[in-house]
């Protein structure tokens, strides 16, 4: 973190600050001591420079001697490997018309020190018991675990109760592809399902990063309900139905999708638009490329589905084809063509109870 070239982000403070991280463990200790502190970690010449006094120490970093450092007034500064604690009790004398909407003084310097320099920049509240994180002005406050862990229950939730409502969409969606008759309310609403759960994902996401060694069993949920298997569902299927279906359009059309409101996913003349078509209402019937449908068949190789979809240009012409002539699959890379036509017709013969 003192090499010129690196700037932190609050992800990498985070983690840095996260539960099982010796700089995490020196705060609870603080926080319990009824203590207040600031810290500076990293770029240190700068933050050297932006301050006098104090006690040269450059002695080795640990977690106790952080929190016996924190009893004395002004602030402490670290390395940016976490290695050396190399001042305590330095005055800091930030430029005071660096702009900050802080209010106490602490938090006030705290907050022109990241602005001023590449430092993380810690402030911990004695009056309030909290610890605000700062980086290049930007700050977030260290929730509590139990806090935490009360809103990774609710994501999990929402994860699972949207998985399962997709995955039921999911197989109705194909039972309809293979009747040829998929409307644009039939799309317009597991796109929407789609994007509950990339959302809750990415909020999930944060939470592990905040947990540190606490959130591996979060991460094994996260991708149990929402992996890469159900990205490159959700990838597939926006090329099945897009006017374009080449995988970057795909990708620009998964991003217009996340900046959406919750009303606009779920309008299906707005996602109509995104996906490239003008003039369609909800009844409009949707024609899908296959890409989606042959992925779930296992003799479908990568590759191969593309191939298949640029021969006969939809679910549809491939299902009239195939029956009359299912070895002709072969011909596009396809090892037991037979095992793919018995697997569509199964497929055409699951229905919703």
């Amino acid at each position: 973190m003192d090499n010129e070239t690196f700037k932190p982000t609050l992800k990498d403070a985070i983690r840095l600050t996260a539960p099982g991280q010796p700089l995490r463990t020196a705060l609870d200790m603080i926080i319990a001591g009824h203590l207040g502190a600031l810290i500076c970690v990293g770029d240190s010449e700068n933050v050297l420079n932006a301050g006098n006094d104090g006690f040269p120490l450059n002695i080795s970093f640990t977690s106790n001697r952080l929190f016996e450092l924190s009893k004395m007034d002004g602030a402490i500064v670290i390395d940016g490997d976490l290695t050396q604690i190399l001042r305590a009790n330095f005055h800091l004398n930030p430029d005071p018309s660096l702009a900050t909407s802080e209010t106490g003084m602490r938090h006030r310097t705290a907050a022109r020190m990241s602005i001023l320099t590449d430092a993380i920049v810690i402030s911990v509240s004695e009056r309030r018991a909290v610890v605000n994180v700062y980086v290049h002005g930007k700050s977030y406050q260290i929730e509590p675990i139990p806090d935490l862990m009360g809103s990774v229950s609710q994501l999990v939730g929402t994860l699972q109760t949207t998985r399962s409502s997709l995955d039921r969409s999911l197989l109705r969606l194909t039972a309809l592809e293979l009747d040829d008759y998929v409307t644009l309310a039939d799309i317009t609403g597991i796109f929407s399902s789609f994007e509950i759960l990339q959302q809750a994902k990415q909020e999930l996401e944060i939470c592990i990063e905040k947990l540190g060694t606490r959130g591996k069993l979060v991460r094994m949920q996260l991708e149990q309900l929402a992996g890469d298997t159900i990205d490159t569902e959700y990838d597939l299927m926006i090329r099945d139905y897009a006017s374009e279906s080449s995988e970057e359009n795909a990708r620009a059309i998964r991003k217009r999708f996340a900046e959406m409101s919750a009303s606009d996913l779920s309008n299906p003349k707005r996602v109509a638009e995104v996906l490239g078509f003008d003039d369609l209402d909800e009844d409009s019937v949707m024609t899908p490329l296959g890409l989606r449908t042959l992925s779930r068949v296992s003799v479908v190789r990568d590759g191969v589905a593309e191939k298949i979809v640029d021969e006969y240009g939809s679910l549809q012409e491939l299902m009239g084809d195939i029956k009359k002539d299912p070895e002709r699959l072969g011909d596009f890379g396809v090892n037991n063509p037979a095992i793919l036509a018995d697997s569509l017709a199964r497929m055409h013969g699951k229905r919703e109870g």
